[in-house]
């Protein structure tokens, strides 16, 4: 059984699917040489995928949330590295794009146009070693200067930055007005003070090449400065540009991963004696099912993401239901491919065949943000009905935002 598309989702599915096809070809090496696929990112381009998430108006294919969400799943499943890194390039643009079609913002518009045009490709760089990512905080340092800040700061999991041209990063402006503040800024990967320094070497994702990024008095303009808000509170526009897309993003990816391994078996099987055994049929059946149920729930969230029905709940719930979403795929999807080693067997161990690679790939998932530990301690938090941080509401959102007791 295959995901019932419209016929539009279908048609970017099906050229999705024959650039993963590619891929897939490409991975091991890629895997084995800890190198970034820079030439799947040529094919992405050369067939328009990186202003997928662009609107139509403005140069791009105008996909939204939910015909993205597919095409992420199928580049994945030929290679979740890939899908990965331009996850974070085609997952900002359909944030921005989203916000653009509802205020016609300039800034919005000639970013968006620059990226359509080939001349952007972006990154989102927040992560910070000891420090949990929840766009709350950091550890990098935003000073006043003339005409804006300098940041000074080392980001970690900088997924994307070797062919990213511009990047979205954190700082804390610890002397602003009312009190400290997190602050979101967009930087060019070429400017002075910039540096990555090549530090992946990990078990799975290696073709993401999510290195460090070194800030050494990089001069952000005040106009580079997106967003603001108070340490530690949970933010509206937080919710609506990251949490909300981010998040299913993150968890078509690892569904794609979770859904090839599920192919590569089932392609292994066919035709041959296991395939009639009840217990193989079994273990196949439920991987089906945990697959079906993160779409399931993926397609509910695009949904209430579409009708904006999730931010009528408060911004807390908001929050932990797109953590939800991500939390139940990046589980199931583990749970997928460990089930498949039971099917597989001792195969399922050996890197002359793409399983292997796989299952060590999906590992990722459920400490990416939001991570398992933060997710169910969130979701928890907000059945109970506690606060978990105050809350800064669509009404207050923005530069004069102010902190709450």
């Amino acid at each position: 059984m295959n995901p019932l598309l419209t016929a539009e989702q279908q048609d970017l599915v099906d050229q999705a699917g024959k650039l993963a096809d590619v891929f897939a070809e490409r991975a091991a090496a890629h895997d084995r040489d800890n190198t970034f696929p820079f030439e799947n990112y040529e094919d992405l381009r050369e067939a328009g995928f990186l202003r997928l998430s662009v609107p139509k108006e403005l140069g791009g294919f105008g996909a939204t949330l939910a015909e993205i969400a597919p095409v992420l799943e199928r580049l994945a499943m030929g290679d979740g590295a890939t899908a990965l890194a331009v996850t974070m390039h085609i997952s900002p643009l359909g944030q921005w794009a989203s916000v653009w079609r509802r205020t016609q913002n300039p800034r919005l518009e000639q970013l968006l146009r620059k990226a359509a045009d080939g001349d952007l490709i972006w990154a989102s760089v927040t992560s910070e070693m000891g420090l949990r990512n929840d766009m709350t905080d950091s550890r990098t340092t935003a000073v006043k200067v003339p005409g804006g800040f300098t940041l000074t700061g080392r980001k970690s999991f900088a997924t994307n930055t070797s062919v990213a041209t511009h990047c979205s990063t954190t700082a804390r402006y610890e002397e602003a007005e009312g009190g400290p503040r997190l602050m979101l800024c967009q930087i060019a990967l070429d400017q002075p003070g910039v540096k990555v320094h090549q530090t992946w070497n990990t078990m799975g994702m290696r073709g993401t090449q999510s290195n460090d990024l070194e800030l050494t008095e990089v001069f952000v303009p005040d106009e580079q400065v997106v967003h603001s808000l108070p340490v530690n509170h949970l933010d509206a526009r937080v919710l609506e540009t990251v949490w909300a897309w981010a998040m299913p993003a993150f968890s078509a990816v690892y569904t794609g991963v979770a859904a090839g391994a599920l192919e590569w078996t089932v392609r292994q099987l066919s035709g041959r004696p296991k395939a009639n055994d009840p217990v193989i049929q079994d273990a196949i059946g439920e991987c089906h099912i945990l697959l079906e149920s993160s779409r399931a729930l993926i397609h509910r969230h695009v949904e209430e993401v579409t009708t904006r029905r999730l931010y009528d709940r408060g911004v807390q719930e908001g929050v932990a239901r797109s953590a939800l979403v991500k939390y139940v795929a990046s589980n199931n999807a583990v749970q997928v491919v460990q089930r498949l080693v039971d099917v597989i067997g001792g195969a399922s161990y050996t890197k002359a065949l793409p399983f292997e690679r796989m299952w060590r790939d999906i590992q990722a998932s459920t400490f990416m943000p939001m991570g398992n530990l933060a997710a169910r301690k969130l979701i928890g938090a907000n059945v109970l009905g506690v606060e978990t941080l105050p809350v800064i509401d669509f009404a207050e959102t923005g530069p004069d935002s102010r902190p709450k007791p």
